[in-house]
């Protein structure tokens, strides 16, 4: 019996300055080429402007780049509406319906984050109002991180970033703009449907995005992953850098249950990054994912 075919080293989301990474698209994938990664995707957030630039420095390193999104969704049949994030890979990224469709969700990704701006200021906060204009007049993604460096890098917080223990921009999302703080708002749109739809209309392939970074409950997990399945969902991103062997295991048995999609990444926003600093950062257990589609 001939011997099985090794897989492609991949990590397959990332993130340029077009949504919350640090670097340029060029520079992610000089990274990733010089980590030993032989397959990536660039997924900035509900933008894929940077993928030209990506797939012409994958050309220039040898790596394969594929285009891909990364969308921001309201899964409105959980055990409360929440956000999720939904991948597509795969998509035709040239195609100008696609374009429009996704400028409309960075619109509300920016009305969004605007709203947990006026959050913030309500709530004492003072942010870098230049950094953040200057991103919206620019047209560019503006989220999260955005507002967390906002507040960070201005002096009139110092004190109260001592007092509240904020060191970073992990600590100071997940003090205010996550589920259930203070600051955190909603998105309107898309839903997970939605997003699938979209995706597939593109012509790409629709994978959940990291289930235990969003939830806890490995049974709320299970059951996401079941209702996801019929709405035409085709895989799950069950290998990541904070997923246990228990979360990981927990997700694989889920998508072999339905035969679906299993891929994984170290989610790289940046080399300085606290947590998301470094590609194949992340655990398979002894596992080998299923790419699909996704692979070529």
């Amino acid at each position: 019996m001939a011997a099985a075919e090794r897989q492609l080293r991949f990590d397959l989301q990332s993130h340029s300055t077009y949504s919350d990474g640090a670097l340029e698209p060029a520079q992610v994938v000089e990274i990733a080429a010089g980590s030993g990664v032989e397959l990536m995707a660039l997924t900035d957030h509900d933008t894929i402007e940077g993928v030209p630039e990506a797939i012409a420095a994958g050309s220039e390193h040898g790596i394969e780049v594929v285009p891909a999104v990364e969308i921001s969704s309201i899964d409105l049949d959980g055990p409360a509406p929440r956000e999720l994030h939904i991948l597509g890979y795969r998509i035709d990224h040239g195609a100008p319906e696609v374009q429009a469709r996704l400028a409309d969700f960075v619109d509300d990704r920016r009305r969004r984050t605007l709203r947990m701006a006026d959050a913030l200021r309500e709530e004492g906060w003072v942010l870098d109002e230049e950094a953040i204009d200057k991103r919206v007049q620019q047209g560019r993604s503006i989220g999260r991180l955005h507002l967390a460096e906002g507040a960070l890098g201005r002096p009139e917080n110092a004190e109260r970033l001592r007092e509240e223990g904020i060191d970073d921009v992990g600590d100071f999302i997940r003090g205010y703009l996550i589920e259930g703080k203070s600051a955190f708002r909603m998105r309107e749109t898309p839903t997970v449907a939605e997003a699938v739809d979209m995706i597939h209309d593109a012509g790409g392939v629709a994978i959940w995005a990291h289930p235990f970074w969003d939830i806890e409950d490995p049974d709320d997990v299970r059951g996401t992953i079941d209702r996801f399945h019929a709405l035409g969902m085709d895989g799950v991103e069950v290998f990541y850098i904070s997923h246990t062997r228990e979360q990981t295991d927990v997700a694989l048995e889920r998508c072999d249950a339905h035969d679906m999609l299993t891929t994984g990444s170290a989610d790289f926003h940046g080399p300085d990054n606290s947590l998301f600093s470094r590609f194949l950062a992340f655990d398979t257990f002894g596992h080998e994912a299923r790419l699909g589609a996704i692979a070529g």
